[in-house]
């Protein structure tokens, strides 16, 4: 159960209610709307990293899989694994995710970016391997894409975790 009640929506202003409904009114948006102004902003860099960017969809949803499995926020695997199937990641993937590093079904660029995420959010900062192993495989871009993403989505696990957002139907979890 939350830690605070949701936003009551039908107090909340005409953008608040059309963002909501645009994100089948989730309850991490839910939760969220009690500051319209941070929330719309919210939405906009992470509909940026999800769709305006050059990085590949699956290597970016393996990556968002992998935080919210390294920040234990189920709400996030959930709903990111589902998008990942979505865009092309498949199921072997989703399913080795937790132990990637022996697992077969991961191309070298996707193992990089696991590798350069498992370092985002355990350490202070990659090493200069790990990071290196990446940037010769992504554009400047790309990498950065990445590491917003990585860091955009451990805000979000810890978001989700904070409040104890309640767990949805698949269907209608978004991250």
């Amino acid at each position: 159960m939350a830690r605070i009640d949701y936003c009551d929506t039908s107090k909340s202003n005409e953008r608040t209610r059309e963002i909501l409904g645009k994100n089948r009114n989730a309850n991490i948006f839910r939760m969220m709307a009690h500051s319209p102004a941070y929330f719309e902003q919210y939405c906009r860099l992470g509909g940026a990293i999800r769709h305006r960017g050059e990085l590949d969809p699956v290597v970016r949803e393996l990556a968002i899989s992998r935080t919210g499995i390294l920040c234990e926020a189920p709400y996030e695997v959930v709903a990111h694994k589902r998008i990942g199937k979505n865009v092309g990641v498949t199921d072997e993937q989703n399913a080795a995710l937790e132990n990637w590093k022996s697992a077969t079904c991961f191309n070298e660029l996707q193992r990089a970016a696991l590798a350069l995420t498992d370092e985002i959010v355990a350490m202070r900062r990659p090493t200069d391997a790990t990071f290196n192993a990446i940037a010769a495989r992504l554009t400047p871009a790309a990498l950065v894409e990445l590491q917003l993403a990585v860091g955009f989505y451990i805000m979000t696990s810890k978001f989700l975790e904070t409040f104890a957002i309640d767990m949805q139907p698949v269907e209608q979890v978004v991250g």
